[in-house]
């Protein structure tokens, strides 16, 4: 019966050096999860409170280091675009300046090319917020020795709780060969293991509350500076794209304008042989026009015109009241054609 004791006693020990094997093997990897009550209830909620906030500081720096992964991206892109766009700028202006001023779109070419130099530089204010409100403040966190302190500190607690598992089994063991054989080894054996569980007690009661303290503190901190760098991020991109798009409103609008006023523009006039013969006609106007240049004729409605000319740019050249000028041609109804030899004076 001894010897059977004796070879259980001796599986046990086995097994629980097995089991301590495979938790040192783990052990590296961070805080060790276990619901192994090692102390007592109080031990048990500082380890799952440990356990918790550990899970928490390696979650809140997985997702800082998408974040910085992101901002680097978008970095790396918008030099890209800044590069593009500082060529395009540059291909545009030398078109604008190589061709005629009065075309439309030699002018749109050096208006865009000069707008496109202020968008390439709201691109390099955005880079630089993001690499100096955003990838510096998180890289120094994710780095930095506060999160590593906590970290240890909570390590340190997961190991200490191992070799209070351990130390509880072997306290468990040594009960046992007290009650089967009560020598003096063994009991003293047995008081030396429970001294050092006292002590050791001790020890994680003390360590438990720092580390806590400590990764409570670390993940507030990675909380609330996570979050404003996010919005950091926003505002930024949300700044950019808002000047963007106002630089980019007002040329769209200048290039709009230019091209209205050239299109609605009376038609430059040119001189004709004297010989040739034209037909003119008269017309009644039909709604009233103010001129707004020396080149344009003003009317009532009612009046007549002498058109002479009749542009196909929606423009008609012509003599009213003793005046001449050019006029919307929808502005004036055809009434009957007159030889190019009479004027406007023989006409009424």
């Amino acid at each position: 019966m001894d010897a059977l004791r004796k070879q259980a006693t001796k599986f046990r020990e086995q097994v629980a050096k097995q089991q301590q094997a495979v938790i040192k093997q783990f052990s590296s990897s961070g805080y060790e999860s276990s619901d192994v009550v090692v102390i007592d209830e109080v031990e048990m909620q500082r380890h799952q409170q440990l356990e918790k906030l550990y899970r928490a500081t390696r979650s809140g720096k997985d997702f800082q280091k998408e974040i910085v992964k992101a901002a680097e991206t978008f970095t790396a892109i918008g030099y890209k675009h800044i590069e593009t766009g500082t060529k395009l700028s540059e291909d545009c202006c030398k078109y604008g300046a190589e061709n005629n001023s009065e075309n439309i779109l030699a002018k749109a070419a050096s208006v865009y090319g000069d707008a496109r130099k202020h968008v390439e530089k709201e691109h390099e204010e955005l880079n630089r917020l993001l690499s100096t409100q955003v990838l510096d403040p998180l890289r120094q966190m994710i780095n930095g020795a506060p999160l590593e302190d906590a970290r240890h500190l909570g390590q340190r607690y997961s190991r200490m709780r191992q070799e209070a598992e351990a130390l509880r089994e072997e306290i468990a063991r040594r009960k046992i060969r007290v009650r089967e054989s009560q020598t003096a080894e063994h009991v003293a054996k047995l008081h030396a293991a429970e001294a050092k569980m006292q002590e050791l007690k001790a020890n994680m009661a003390v360590l438990g509350k720092e580390a806590s303290a400590a990764l409570a503190a670390v993940e507030a901190q990675q909380q609330r500076l996570t979050f404003q760098r996010l919005v950091a991020m926003v505002e930024g991109e949300k700044t950019f794209h808002l000047r963007v798009a106002a630089i980019l409103g007002e040329i769209e609008a200048e290039m709009v304008s230019d091209r209205q006023k050239k299109e609605s523009a009376p038609p430059v006039t040119i001189s004709e042989n004297g010989s040739e013969k034209t037909m003119y006609f008269l017309a009644e106007a039909t709604h009233p026009f103010s001129a707004e240049s020396e080149k344009e004729l003003s009317f009532s409605k009612g009046d007549f015109v002498v058109v002479r000319k009749v542009n196909p740019s929606g423009w008609s050249e012509g003599e009213c009241n003793g005046r001449a000028g050019w006029f919307p041609s929808a502005y004036v109804e055809k009434r009957q054609r007159i030889p190019s030899s009479n004027s406007a004076s023989e006409v009424f």
